[in-house]
C-alpha cells in the first residue's frame, strides 16, 4: 500500500459515492487505474464495503448508549459474540481491555426499548452484568464530519 492508495481510502472513508474519475482527478491518475487499485484494496479486503451513514432520529432511533458487558468466569466468548449479535438495537461490538470485556453501541427509539436491550443482554449466557452509559447528544460520529 503506498500514499495513493492511503488517498484513495481518505478520499473514500470522506465520500463513499465519489466517482473514479472524481477520485482520479485528486490522486492524479486516470480512472482506470483508481478503478483498479479500488478493486485490489477490495479484494485484499482493506475497503469491506459502503453503507448510507443516516441521521438516527430521522428513523426514530432516538436514543443511543453504550452498554459495557461484563462477563462472567467461564464464558465462550464465541457463544457470547453469537448471542449479543442477535440482539436488536446493537449496531457495534468491540472486544476491549479492562474491567469490561465488551462494548456496545446501542440505538433504539426510546427509554424502554433501550431498557429491553439491556435486559435481554443480561439474560445471556456468560454476561455477568452489564454497565449502561446514555449518550445525551452526539458530536460527531466516524471523524468525517
Amino acid at each position: 500500500m503506498d500514499a495513493v492508495d492511503r488517498h484513495l481510502i481518505e478520499l473514500l472513508r470522506a465520500n463513499g459515492r465519489a466517482s473514479y474519475a472524481e477520485l482520479a482527478r485528486q490522486v492524479g491518475l486516470s480512472s482506470p487505474a483508481v478503478h483498479e487499485r479500488v478493486g485490489k484494496l477490495e479484494a485484499a479486503g482493506v475497503i469491506t464495503g459502503y453503507r448510507a451513514v443516516i441521521e438516527p432520529s430521522s428513523v426514530g432511533l432516538d436514543v443511543t448508549a453504550l452498554i459495557g458487558v461484563i462477563e462472567s468466569d467461564s464464558v465462550d466468548d464465541t457463544g457470547l459474540e453469537a448471542a449479543m449479535r442477535e440482539v436488536p438495537g446493537i449496531e457495534d461490538c468491540w472486544r476491549v481491555a479492562g474491567s469490561e470485556g465488551y462494548v456496545l453501541k446501542v440505538r433504539v427509539a426510546d427509554i424502554p426499548a433501550l431498557e429491553g436491550t439491556v435486559n435481554a443482554l443480561n439474560r445471556i449466557r456468560g454476561v455477568a452484568r452489564t454497565r449502561t452509559t446514555v449518550v445525551l447528544s452526539t458530536k460527531w460520529e466516524g471523524r468525517h464530519g
